[in-house]
């Protein structure tokens, strides 16, 4: 089995696409071994500088912290990857940890912005080996979560400010600005 990676906008993060599906449930991120019963997150997590780990439906990104350089990284973590799915696992995770579905109840502005991002800003987020949650609409401001290879990564904020605020504000004129949480 071949991993490809690929470099992200972020230095410290590296997409890992392993040719088949990561997650059948939706995108999440895992910090903590603890946080998942997870073997492969799990071991991933154990690799000497790994920050945290993002899986959406097709890659894994890996954060890493500034210390320790990919080469040192990189082919223990293709080489966890590899043996997970050399094993006869299908996918990392089978079931849904995040409930990502628009709760009916919000207010319809809310709803707008939840499926601008969806549509709009979200594939290309996931491009880059990330991930965007809607967090709060109020006062005119929306407040998003980043995750996977956008945490941390240092054109993100340019990119909250000249693509998603500009994009929101188009579609939405009661948006006046966007701030990650």
């Amino acid at each position: 089995m071949y991993i490809q990676t690929e470099k992200t906008p972020n230095p410290n993060s590296l997409k890992f696409l392993p040719g088949k599906i990561v997650s059948n449930s939706g995108s999440f991120e895992v910090t903590k071994k603890d946080q998942v019963n997870n073997n492969l997150i799990r071991n991933l997590l154990s690799i000497n500088g790994i920050e945290g780990i993002f899986l959406a439906k097709d890659f894994i990104s890996i954060n890493k912290n500034n210390e320790i350089p990919w080469e040192d990284i990189k082919h223990i973590a293709i080489s966890l990857i590899n043996e997970h799915y050399i094993s006869g696992n299908e996918v990392v995770i089978d079931k849904s940890l995040n409930d990502s579905s628009i709760d009916e109840n919000l207010p319809e502005i809310e709803k707008q912005i939840i499926d601008l991002l969806n549509t709009k800003v979200k594939p290309a987020v996931e491009k880059d080996g990330g991930d965007i949650k809607f967090k709060e609409f109020k006062d005119g401001i929306v407040k998003v979560e980043l995750k996977g290879s956008c945490s941390g990564c240092p054109s993100s904020t340019m990119t909250l400010k000249n693509g998603v605020q500009n994009l929101l504000s188009h579609y939405i004129p009661e948006v006046k600005s966007v701030e990650a949480i």
